[in-house]
């Protein structure tokens, strides 16, 4: 049988990179044989988090499910979108009681990929045990998918780590999102698990972590207020990693981080 290909894509951050993705990303799938793309989307909208226009944007690109992490409820008008719409999740370990959902199941090419996202809780937003969210999903969803994807949305390289080794014998792709920095680390966990810490970011290559560099500097430097505007100036890139699951088993056989620039022709 055929092997699928997943990309992954990191942080979409602002409306150029929404652009470049409406632009690029078809042709990106096509060149790739992509099957499936999974993106995080929590700052695609300006200034931060997503909001429902944004989001059909990145669905109608090819995009076919978004993750998002704890900038997700920057924009309230999102909230009855994340109810009704399937694809587009939350962190599975914020209260139950908040809009949206943390997973969902969706078509591969005929087969059922169960896609997870959770938030870490090292240096970030309180939130319950991702450990004891995704173990409760996939109880949840048992036999009801064929291979699971989670995203990791987490600032500490070693919580992703101890959830990516926990989860790796039941998770066929494991990715971080959040730093907005590619780590060179693409593997595959105890032969089976396709594993990158972080994912990196589709942003504005000429920035801090695709925000104006001269604004980040100056809030370090003096300890003030500053509006971290998105960046201009430079090239979008958009990093990310395609693995390769093999149908057979739904083991994970390659991870291979990726970066695009530029037209794609």
């Amino acid at each position: 049988m055929k092997n699928l290909r997943i990309l992954a894509l990191g942080d979409i951050v602002g409306p150029r990179s929404v652009e470049y993705l409406k632009k690029n990303l078809w042709k990106i799938r096509k060149y790739n044989k992509i099957d499936f793309v999974v993106a995080n989307g929590e700052n695609a909208s300006d200034p931060n988090g997503i909001d429902k226009q944004t989001a059909e944007t990145l669905f109608d690109s090819g995009v076919d499910v978004i993750t998002t992490g704890n900038h997700i409820w920057r924009k309230p008008g999102v909230f009855t979108y994340l109810d009704d719409t399937a694809n587009i999740l939350r962190p599975l370990n914020f209260p139950s009681a908040n809009p949206g959902h943390g997973d969902t199941v969706a078509d591969v090419n005929g087969y059922r990929v169960l896609v997870m996202n959770v938030l870490g809780q090292a240096y970030m937003d309180s939130s319950s045990s991702p450990f004891e969210a995704v173990g409760k999903c996939l109880e949840r969803n048992a036999g009801k998918y064929d291979f699971a994807i989670l995203d990791i949305h987490a600032e500490a390289t070693g919580e992703k780590k101890a959830i990516a080794y926990d989860f790796a014998e039941d998770v066929s792709v494991i990715f971080g999102t959040h730093t907005h920095v590619q780590t060179n680390d693409a593997q595959i966990l105890m032969g089976r698990c396709g594993y990158i810490t972080d994912l990196g970011m589709c942003g504005d290559n000429d920035s801090i972590l695709g925000v104006s560099k001269v604004a980040v500097i100056h809030k370090m430097k003096t300890k003030m207020m500053s509006r971290f505007d998105f960046a201009e100036g430079g090239e979008i890139e958009c990093d990310g990693a395609i693995f390769e699951i093999n149908t057979n088993n739904w083991q994970c056989q390659s991870c291979q981080a990726v970066k695009f620039t530029g037209e794609i022709l």
